[in-house]
Formats: structure tokens, sequence, C-alpha cells
């Protein structure tokens, strides 16, 4: 029996672009409106040791918006380190970071109640698309399959992520 690392061949029910999400604002994104892009979803928290990634998030988009990429931020408190309010949230990523790539609304990214993108996250790429922790970073493809994850220890600007991004545009 063979056992694979990632499921490049699991059988999608839906895709990426089938979600909803909602705005930091209120605002419903139809992820739709995302076809044909490449995607980094990545769970964000302003009271963790990662939170400087930030930085180079804004910095990945400032580079590769124009080709097509989206970065997502999903702020999430599912491990405790973020903010209560969204409007805390966005100033806190405007004035610190110049944030200026979409952000969700406060949501729940592991567990039972975590949001269904995640859900389908899990179910169709396994244990390694579930957050262990703030800035876990899921790379959807423009046919909006999961391409891969990488763990918040891995830099948004490294290689391992900015290579993959570029094959994919």
């Amino acid at each position: 029996m063979f056992f694979f690392n990632n499921n490049t061949f699991a059988n999608y029910e839906k895709i990426f672009f089938d979600f909803k999400i909602e705005n930091i604002s209120g605002e419903i994104i139809d992820l739709r409106n995302y076809q044909n892009k490449v995607v980094l979803l990545v769970n964000t928290a302003s009271y963790c040791g990662f939170t400087n990634q930030y930085a180079d998030l804004q910095n990945l988009w400032d580079k590769y918006k124009t080709n097509g990429l989206i970065v997502l931020g999903v702020p999430s408190n599912s491990f405790n380190q973020e903010k209560k309010d969204n409007n805390d949230i966005k100033k806190f990523c405007e004035v610190n970071f110049n944030i200026n790539f979409p952000l969700t609304t406060i949501t729940s990214v592991k567990g039972d109640d975590a949001h269904e993108i995640f859900k389908w996250a899990k179910k169709n790429y396994g244990k390694s698309a579930v957050p262990k922790w703030n800035f876990h970073k899921i790379l959807i493809n423009k046919n909006g399959k999961i391409e891969d994850t990488f763990s918040s220890l891995t830099k948004p600007t490294s290689d391992k992520i900015t290579s993959k991004i570029e094959k994919l545009l």
C-alpha cells in the first residue's frame, strides 16, 4: 500500500472557489471572484510571536498581486492570541504593517467550529492543512485545489513558498 504526503489525488466535491467568507468589514467575499488566481490563505493573530510575518505577507502581495496572487489573511482566536474586535484588528494591521491585502472577520480555523473552508482543507488535504498555530499557510492553485501547506515557521517570503507561487502563476 502506498501513502502520499499530499492529496494531489483527492476527490474534491467542492473547490476553494465554491466558498464564501466574511471580510473584516462585514461584507461577504465570494471566493469565485478569485478564480484563476493563486491564493495564499493564512490564519493570523495580533499577539503571536509570528505576527511580524504580516510584513512578509504584505511584501508578497505587493510583489505578485498584479500576476494573480491573492493573499487572504484570516484573523483567528483559535490559539487565544487575537484581539476580540474586527475594527481593532484592521487598525492594528494598517497602523503597524500597512496591510492592504484582504482580511476576513475573526474566524475559527480548527476543530468542530472551524470555518467550512478549513474543514474542506482538512478533508481534501489531510492533517497538514489544519493550522497547528497562527500564520499557518495553505497555498491554493488556480484550479481551486490545495497545492501545498506551510507551517508557521516558514516565512512567507522564503524560497520554499515564493518558488511554488512563481510556478503556479
